[in-house]
C-alpha cells in the first residue's frame, strides 16, 4: 500500500515556515518600539494589566496545546482510540476551579509572581521551594515540547533536527526579550490561528483521501477505536473514564490553576471580568483543538488501516506518524506540508516563550530582587534582559534530554503531573484551609514532591504490565514490509512487587497523588504542631468556599472560617478598606523582595474589580 519513500520539503514549504518565524519575530519588534517610553516592571510583565479577554484567551490555549498535542494526540488516538475526547471533562472542570478558586484571589492580591503569594500566607522558604520546584518543571517540560516536534519532522521530512530546535529557542527568546508579555500574547494569538488552519488542512484533506467523513467513522468503529466509555476503575488503567476525568483534572489544574505562565496572562487583564472571560473563551479553544486533533488520529487510522507504518519499520515513532500522513496526503501541493509544520511549530514557540517570560519573571521577583534590593535602573535592565537569555538557552538546551523521556504526550503530562500536583496542593492548603501553617505547608510540600516522584520514576523504571497499556490492534497486512517491528512483549528479568502495584498507576494520576499526599500532610503536621490563628491572616488571602456548603447557616459558616474576618465587611472584594492587610503584606514584602509599598492597594478600584492607577508603581526596566 504505502512506499517507503516519502516526499521531502519543497522550496514553497520553506517558505512558508519561515514566514512563520518572520512574523513572530516581527510582533516583538513592533511591541519593543511601541511600548519603548512605558519601561515600568508592570507593562514588561502584566501587560500593564490593560489586556482585554480575546488575545488572552487565544494566548492561554496555543501556550498549553503545544507540538506535543498537535503531534501526540492525533497518534495518541490511533494506536488506543479515541477515549482522550474524554478530556473535554477535564478541561471543563478546571476552567471552573481555576476561575471561581484560584484566579480571584491572585488577581486581587496584585501580585506578579504567583509565589508571592505563598510568601504573603506562609513565608519565604515556602515561597523559594516553590519557585525552585517551578523553575525545574518548566524546564524539564519545555524541553519535551522543543525536542518532539523537531524529532519528528527531521526523520519524517528530513527537516534539520538541531536547525529546527536551535531556531526555534532564538526566535523565541528574541521576542520575549524585546516585547515583553504583550509579544508574548500577541504572538501566541496569531500561532493559535496558524494552529487551526494547519488542523483544518489535514482533516479536510484528509477527510477527502478517506472517501468522507462516515467512511472514516465506520473504519474507525469496526477497529474498535469509538469505545468511548470505559467505566473500568482501576487506576493502573492507561487510559479509563475516571483516569482522564479525575487524574486530567487534577494533573490539568495543576498546568492552569496556580501555573506563573497561566495565571501571569489572567492577571495582565483589565479587570477580573476580563481574566474570567479570558479562561472560559480559552475553554472553547481547547474544546476545538482536542476535537481536530481526535479527528487527525481517527482520518489517520481510516487511511493506515491496513498498513500501519509504525508497526511495519517505515516510521521509528508513535510520534512520527502525523507528519508521516500530511507528507503522504499532501505529496502534491506544494506549501500545505509547510503550513502543517508552521502548525506544529506554532504550538512550539508559543510555549517556549510564554515558559521563557514566566521563568524571568519569577526568578527575578522571588530571587534577584531579594538578594539585591537596592539595583539601579540601568543594572536591572542588563539582568531582566539577561535571564531571559539565559533561560532561552536553557530550554533549548534541555532538548537534548526530552529523548529518554518515550511518547511525548505521556511524557510532558507526567512532567506535570510530577510538579504541578504537590504545587496544587500546596496552594490549595493555603487558599482553602485556613488553619495550615508554614510548616504543614512546607512538610506537605515535600511529601507531595517525594511521593509523585516515587511512582513517575518508579514507573520509568518498571513500565506498568503491557495488559494495562497495550495499543489496539494494528494491521500490516498490505505493507512492502522491511525493518519490521514485531510488537512483542518485553520480558522484564526481575520485577519487584510494588512495581505491580504502586509503580504501574496511570500516569494521569501522578498528580493526583502528589496534590492529595500534600494536601493530607499538610493538615496533619498543622494540626501536630499548632494550627495557624485565622484572625492573623488577611480575609483577601483566602477562599471561604466553606460559604457553599453551609449557606443555611451563619454559626456553621462562622465556624469554618477559623476566625478569618470575612464577616467583618467586604474584604474579600475590597482590600483598599483593609488597613491591617495593607500594613502586613507591605511589611511582609519589603524584606528584600518589594522595596515600594504593595501596587495593588493604590492602583485595585474594588467597585470594578480592576486595576486603574498605574502611576504609583515605582519604575524598573522589567
Amino acid at each position: 500500500m504505502q512506499g517507503q519513500h516519502v516526499k521531502s520539503f519543497a522550496s514553497w514549504d520553506y517558505v512558508v515556515f519561515a514566514a512563520l518565524f518572520v512574523v513572530s519575530s516581527g510582533i516583538g519588534v513592533f511591541f519593543a518600539i511601541k511600548e519603548r517610553k512605558k519601561a515600568t516592571s508592570r507593562e514588561f510583565l502584566v501587560g500593564g494589566r490593560q489586556m482585554t479577554f480575546g488575545p488572552v484567551a487565544l494566548s492561554l490555549t496555543a501556550s498549553f496545546m503545544s507540538a506535543v498535542t498537535i503531534l501526540g494526540a492525533p497518534a495518541e488516538v490511533y494506536r488506543f482510540g479515541a477515549s482522550f475526547v474524554l478530556f473535554f471533562i477535564s478541561y471543563t472542570f478546571v476552567i471552573i476551579f481555576t476561575s471561581e478558586l484560584f484566579l480571584p484571589v491572585f488577581y486581587r492580591s496584585g501580585i506578579t509572581s504567583t509565589y508571592e503569594y505563598l510568601q504573603l500566607r506562609f513565608n519565604k522558604p515556602v515561597r523559594y521551594a516553590a519557585t525552585v520546584i517551578y523553575i525545574i518543571q518548566t524546564i524539564l517540560y519545555t524541553g519535551v515540547v522543543v525536542y518532539a516536534p523537531a524529532l519528528a519532522l527531521n526523520q519524517v521530512t528530513g527537516f534539520d533536527l538541531w536547525g529546527s530546535v536551535f531556531a526555534t529557542g532564538i526566535v523565541c527568546t528574541f521576542y520575549c526579550t524585546l516585547g515583553g508579555l504583550k509579544a508574548v500574547v500577541w504572538t501566541d494569538a496569531f500561532q493559535m490561528v496558524v494552529m487551526v488552519v494547519g488542523f483544518l488542512t489535514v482533516l479536510i484533506q484528509g477527510s477527502t483521501y478517506a472517501g468522507g467523513l462516515p467512511n472514516v467513522l465506520e473504519k474507525a468503529t469496526n477497529g474498535s477505536r469509538l469505545n468511548i466509555l470505559d467505566f473500568d476503575v482501576d487506576p493502573l488503567r492507561r487510559h479509563t473514564f475516571w483516569t482522564i476525568s479525575v487524574g486530567g483534572t487534577f494533573t490539568w489544574l495543576g498546568i492552569y490553576g496556580v501555573n506563573q505562565s497561566t495565571i501571569q496572562r489572567c492577571i495582565s487583564c483589565r479587570t477580573e471580568k476580563h481574566a474570567k472571560l479570558a479562561l472560559y473563551f480559552n475553554l472553547l479553544g481547547l474544546w476545538i483543538i482536542l476535537i481536530c486533533a481526535v479527528f487527525s488520529g481517527l482520518i489517520m487510522y481510516s487511511h493506515f488501516r491496513d498498513c500501519d507504518p509504525w508497526t511495519s519499520g517505515i516510521i521509528s515513532a508513535p510520534d512520527q506518524l502525523m507528519p508521516y500522513f500530511v507528507m503522504e496526503i499532501f505529496s502534491t501541493m506544494p506549501g500545505l506540508p509547510g503550513l502543517f509544520v508552521a502548525c506544529a511549530f506554532s504550538g512550539t514557540l508559543s510555549t517556549v516563550a510564554a515558559s521563557i517570560n514566566a521563568l524571568a519573571t519569577v526568578t527575578f521577583e522571588d530571587f534577584v530582587k531579594s538578594c539585591f534590593p537596592h539595583l539601579s535602573d540601568k543594572l536591572s535592565t542588563w539582568i531582566s534582559k539577561g535571564l531571559c537569555l539565559l533561560f532561552g538557552a536553557m530550554c533549548t538546551s534541555m532538548a537534548v534530554a526530552a529523548s529518554l523521556m518515550g511518547g511525548v504526550i505521556q511524557a510532558a503530562l507526567s512532567i506535570h503531573g510530577m510538579c504541578g500536583g504537590p504545587m496544587l496542593g500546596l496552594f490549595t492548603l493555603g487558599i482553602i484551609f485556613p488553619f495550615v501553617n508554614w510548616k504543614g505547608a512546607f512538610g506537605g510540600l515535600l511529601t507531595g514532591i517525594t511521593l509523585s516522584f516515587w511512582v513517575a520514576i518508579g514507573g520509568f523504571i518498571y513500565p506498568a504490565p503491557d495488559s494495562k497499556t497495550w495499543p489496539l490492534p494494528l494491521s500490516t497486512d498490505q505493507c512492502v514490509l522491511s525493518n519490521v517491528t514485531e510488537m512483542v512483549p518485553q520480558m522484564l528479568p526481575s520485577r519487584p512487587a510494588i512495581a505491580d502495584i504502586w509503580y504501574s498507576v496511570s500516569y494521569l494520576y501522578y498528580s493526583a497523588v502528589g496534590c492529595l499526599g500534600c494536601i493530607l500532610a499538610g493538615v496533619l503536621i498543622s494540626y501536630l504542631t499548632g494550627n495557624q490563628h485565622g484572625k492573623d491572616i488577611p480575609p483577601l488571602l483566602i477562599r471561604p468556599v466553606c460559604n457553599l456548603f453551609c449557606f443555611w447557616s451563619k454559626k456553621y459558616k462562622t465556624l469554618c472560617w477559623c476566625g478569618v474576618q470575612h464577616g467583618t465587611g467586604t474584604e474579600q472584594d475590597n482590600p483598599e478598606n483593609d488597613s491591617d492587610w495593607k500594613q502586613e503584606s507591605e511589611s511582609v514584602l519589603r524584606n528584600g523582595f518589594r522595596q515600594e509599598s504593595l501596587t495593588q492597594e493604590s492602583g485595585y478600584d474594588p467597585r470594578d474589580k480592576n486595576y486603574t492607577n498605574m502611576a504609583l508603581e515605582k519604575v524598573t526596566h522589567f
